[in-house]
């Protein structure tokens, strides 16, 4: 039994804020941000709207683009900001779909999250458990980072994507691997909010509440960890980085891809690029940069596509794919403000 691609959308917050933007209230300059992250823009929620929302939005994109097929019986969503720490929000993007009584659960592998979730779909329709799995990346970093700290701020989008899996002949999904370290978790973590802080005697840091990262460790081992992990892939398939025709990394950092790029031997055109108009929107990065990147026309039926991310536990993945031919182009979603009553 092989899996399949068959609709691909992403969706995006109403508030765009442009690096001008934050250079009204941050100490910090576009130029500095550009040459550094490469991010020209991100996307930001609004009052009322929150990661159910937007997973929601990417997920009717998908279905739209699978002809509005909704015979889906299970749902997988990989975030780190849920609406509520219990229960999962994957039941209510389910609900607001019309989709009750299906299994549906969260992933959080942060950065590695889509990767993650790509991977448990995939296992289950090959398993038999079920025929057609959405798989949904979505996050709203904007809800846990300092929005005063110019480390984190100009880095991070909100945003999510989603990919509709199912049964085919042919197995266009060919391989995933994912792995962790969990002795780096001080690397990319909130410290607060757990049931380890809470056996503390100790109040909370005020910065421990926020999201924060260990940029100059990070950058290093997300290199190294995502070179590693597509060279592994690739020399189980019997395949070498020549036979890629598009490499899709999560969008962390423009000078990680091209310099990942580089160690892999990949040309920087084969790249799939999206965080200069979206910033970095965690698990939501890789399904958004496939849907720009196929809107782009950068993706053709039978391609040879890899994806890789790493992220925070610190975890990571690739997955070896051949591109299928969708039946439309996708699209990404731009939702509008809503008005909330006070």
């Amino acid at each position: 039994m092989g899996v399949r691609i068959s609709g691909l959308g992403g969706a995006l917050p109403p508030l765009e804020v442009t690096n001008e933007d934050l250079e009204k209230r941050l100490d910090t300059t576009s130029e500095w941000i550009v040459s550094r992250t490469g991010i020209l823009k991100r996307y930001a929620v609004t009052a009322g709207i929150s990661t159910s929302d937007l997973a929601f939005e990417a997920a009717q994109a998908a279905i739209q683009n699978a002809s509005g097929n909704t015979s889906i019986d299970m749902l997988i969503l990989a975030t780190t900001t849920p609406d509520r720490r219990c229960p999962a929000t994957a039941p209510k993007v389910a609900e607001k779909l019309g989709l009750r009584g299906i299994s549906a659960f969260d992933v959080n592998a942060v950065c590695s999250g889509f990767i993650y979730a790509l991977q448990i779909g995939t296992a289950s329709i090959k398993a038999g458990f079920a025929k057609r799995v959405l798989v949904i990346g979505a996050d709203v970093f904007s809800a846990i980072i300092n929005k005063e700290d110019r480390a984190t701020v100009p880095i991070f989008g909100d945003g999510a994507g989603a990919v509709i899996l199912e049964q085919s002949d042919t197995n266009e999904i060919i391989d995933i691997e994912t792995g962790s370290d969990g002795s780096l978790e001080e690397l990319i973590t909130i410290r607060a909010g757990g049931v380890e802080s809470s056996m503390s005697d100790e109040g909370a840091h005020p910065d421990d509440i926020y999201f924060s990262m260990s940029g100059k460790e990070v950058f290093t081992r997300a290199i190294k960890c995502m070179n590693d992990s597509v060279l592994g892939l690739l020399e189980r398939n019997g395949l070498s980085i020549n036979d890629v025709d598009c490499l899709v990394p999560h969008q962390a950092n423009l000078r990680i891809i091209k310099t990942l790029a580089d160690q892999l031997g990949i040309p920087h055109e084969r790249a799939a690029i999206s965080l200069n108009e979206f910033g970095n929107t965690s698990a939501a990065s890789i399904p958004l940069a496939l849907t720009q990147a196929c809107i782009g026309s950068m993706l053709n039926a039978q391609d040879r596509v890899v994806l890789t991310a790493f992220g925070g536990g610190v975890t990571w993945g690739s997955a070896l794919l051949k591109w299928p031919k969708l039946k439309s182009v996708p699209f990404i979603k731009k939702m509008h403000a809503i008005e909330v009553v006070k």
